[in-house]
């Protein structure tokens, strides 16, 4: 498991991410492309980088607070459901496990993730 060691600096802004394609099931405009990498994970919770490219797709949250470090899209609920919201650098959210959402990214959206 990754482990960042006490007093270390990793720049979640500018790390490399290798990409992959959006399943075609979870598309639902455009080609999006997604990749992550873990920086930390003590097996309580785990930090990470998550990075989407342009386009929409659906998916099934984890419990998480992120913060957005750069682009913009929106974020509709299917369930449960809730007004939409807009993202852009410093938003900072909270997901519940399990709730259903379409991702639609205008602008690449990188964010940093702390989940258990």
């Amino acid at each position: 498991m990754p482990r960042l060691a006490p007093g270390t600096m990793t720049d979640a802004a500018s790390v490399v991410l290798a990409h992959e394609a959006v399943p075609s099931a979870q598309v639902v405009a455009g080609t999006p492309t997604t990749g992550h990498v873990v920086l930390d994970d003590d097996g309580t919770r785990t930090v990470g980088v998550w990075e989407m490219s342009v386009g929409a797709m659906r998916d099934v949250e984890s419990d998480e607070v992120f913060l957005v470090l750069a682009g913009a899209a929106t974020v509709e609920f299917e369930h449960p459901v809730a007004e939409p919201i807009s993202l852009a650098p410093g938003s900072v959210v909270r997901f519940e496990a399990g709730t259903r959402s379409i991702w639609r990214v205008r602008q690449t959206l990188r964010k940093l993730y702390v989940a258990p």
